[in-house]
């Protein structure tokens, strides 16, 4: 019984380890996959929201914009990879790849840090301007690609 335990132990600690080694070589999306907004809104729907409220909407659109723009001449769109692109996924391209997603996450964590303490200081319409302002900016993309025709 005991040899059964220590088998079934050993065999799932190897299935795990290829499981977590295959998912590090999987290629990684361009645009962050969590570059998502959930729900567009207008102006009338954003006066009725608390500040608190609008402040996570901010901070959303911000991370969205910061995970997407700066790559839009590759693609515009969440789950893209380097070897969709036919980009060679050699150890310095995955080096280069890496470097940016931390050098970004690292980017956003002081962006959000700033956000959260700063925004509850500014005017509600400023904040609900800025919202629209951002939203604008990301509904663009959708027709980003008719410029490249």
């Amino acid at each position: 019984m005991k040899g059964k335990i220590i088998f079934l132990t050993i065999f799932l600690m190897l299935s795990t380890e290829m499981v977590s080694s295959q998912a590090k070589n999987a290629p990684q999306s361009i645009i962050s996959t969590t570059a998502l907004i959930r729900k567009y809104h207008d102006q009338k729907e954003l006066k009725g929201m608390q500040k608190g409220e609008l402040l996570e909407l901010y901070i959303e659109r911000i991370k969205v914009l910061v995970k997407t723009l700066p790559y839009i001449a590759l693609a515009t769109k969440p789950g893209v990879t380097m070897a969709d692109l036919g980009i060679p996924m050699d150890n310095e391209n995955k080096k280069i790849q890496d470097a940016q997603v931390a050098s970004t996450n690292s980017f956003l964590d002081v962006t959000v840090e700033f956000q959260r303490k700063m925004m509850p200081y500014s005017d509600k319409d400023n904040l609900i301007a800025a919202i629209l302002f951002y939203e604008n900016t990301l509904k663009s993309l959708h027709v980003f690609n008719e410029y490249n025709e």
